[in-house]
C-alpha cells in the first residue's frame, strides 16, 4: 500500500505527525467543551476540560477561559495565578491586570489589587474603571484620602460613574464629611432614586445628621425595593429602640435574622458581582 501511495503522490505519517494531529484534536474538543461547559455555567466541567487542554498547548485563549471558571468555583488564588501568567504574555493587555484586580479585591489582598491597577495606569491612566478600581484598593489599605481623589477623578472623566458617586460617598461619611457626602447623595437620589445602595447611603447620612424620621422613612423605602434587606431591618431597628419601640425593634431583628444569606455571605456575595462587572480581557 506504501508502494502505491508513493507512486501517486501520497504520503504516510510518521508516529510523530500522527501524535501531533491527535493532540491538536484533542486540544480543540476539550478547549471547545470547556467553553461551552463555562457558558453553560458548569464551572467544574469547564475547569477539568479546559486544564487537560493547557496541558497539550499553552493558548492564552484556553487559560483566560480557565481563569473565569476558576473564579466562578470561588478557586481565587488558582485564577490569579493563571490570570498572572496571562500578564506576562500579553502585558499590554488592560482587561487583564483589571480582572487581577477584581480577584485580589475578593480575596481582600488589597496590596496585589493596588499592584495589579497601577500596572494597568502605566497602560491608560484615564480609564474611570482602573481609577475606581484603584480607589477601592486605597480603600483596603485604610488610605482613603487617594481614595476620595481617585473617586474624584473617575468621576471627572465619566460625569455619570453611579458607583463613584456612591463609593465617593459612603467614603466620606465614614470620615465625618457630611455636607460633602450629602452632595454625592443628592446626585444620587436625583439620578437613581430606586437603587437600595442609594437609599441606603441617603439613610444613614440623615441618622448621622441626627434626622431620625428622615432616616426612618428612607429605610421604608429601602424596604419597599428591597425586602429583604438585612441592614435595612437592624438599622431600622436601633432607631425604634431610640424612639422606646421595643417591639417594633424585636419584630423588625426577628426579620432580619430570618433572611439568608448572612451578612458575611452578602459580603462574599457583592464582591462576587463587583468582579463580574469588568469586561472579559478578551471580550468573548
Amino acid at each position: 500500500m506504501n508502494f502505491f501511495k508513493a507512486l501517486f503522490g501520497g504520503k504516510t505519517k510518521t508516529p510523530e505527525e500522527e501524535k501531533q494531529d491527535s493532540e491538536a484534536h484533542d486540544f480543540d474538543v476539550l478547549k471547545y467543551d470547556g467553553k461551552q461547559a463555562l457558558t453553560q455555567g458548569d464551572a467544574d466541567y469547564a475547569v477539568k476540560c479546559l486544564s487537560h487542554a493547557l496541558k497539550i498547548k499553552d493558548d492564552p485563549e484556553t487559560r483566560d477561559y480557565l481563569s473565569q471558571a476558576l473564579i466562578a468555583k470561588g478557586e481565587l488564588l488558582m485564577a490569579y495565578e493563571h490570570l498572572r501568567k496571562l500578564s506576562e504574555t500579553e502585558p499590554d493587555n488592560i482587561r487583564i491586570y483589571m480582572r487581577m484586580a477584581n480577584v485580589a479585591y475578593m480575596l481582600d489582598d488589597y496590596n496585589a489589587m493596588a499592584n495589579s491597577c497601577e500596572k494597568a495606569m502605566l497602560i491608560d491612566k484615564d480609564m474611570p474603571e482602573i481609577v475606581y478600581l484603584y480607589a477601592q484598593a486605597c480603600i483596603g489599605q485604610g488610605d482613603t484620602t487617594n481614595a476620595i481623589a481617585m473617586l474624584t477623578k473617575a468621576i471627572s472623566l465619566r460625569n455619570d460613574y453611579s458607583d463613584a458617586y456612591l463609593l465617593r460617598g459612603e467614603t466620606l461619611l465614614g470620615n465625618g464629611k457630611l455636607d460633602e457626602a450629602s452632595e454625592d447623595a443628592e446626585w444620587l437620589m436625583e439620578h437613581h432614586a430606586d437603587i437600595e445602595e442609594v437609599l441606603l447611603l441617603k439613610a444613614r447620612l440623615e441618622k448621622a445628621k441626627g434626622n431620625d424620621n428622615n432616616a426612618m422613612k428612607t429605610y421604608d423605602k429601602v424596604l419597599d425595593v428591597n425586602p429583604f434587606s438585612t441592614e435595612a431591618y437592624r438599622n431600622r431597628a436601633a432607631l425604634k429602640l431610640a424612639r422606646g419601640d421595643k417591639d417594633g425593634h424585636d419584630e423588625d431583628m426577628r426579620k432580619a435574622d430570618e433572611i439568608l444569606p448572612t451578612a458575611g455571605e452578602e459580603d462574599i456575595e457583592k464582591k462576587m458581582e463587583q468582579a463580574y462587572k469588568d469586561n472579559n480581557p478578551y471580550g468573548f
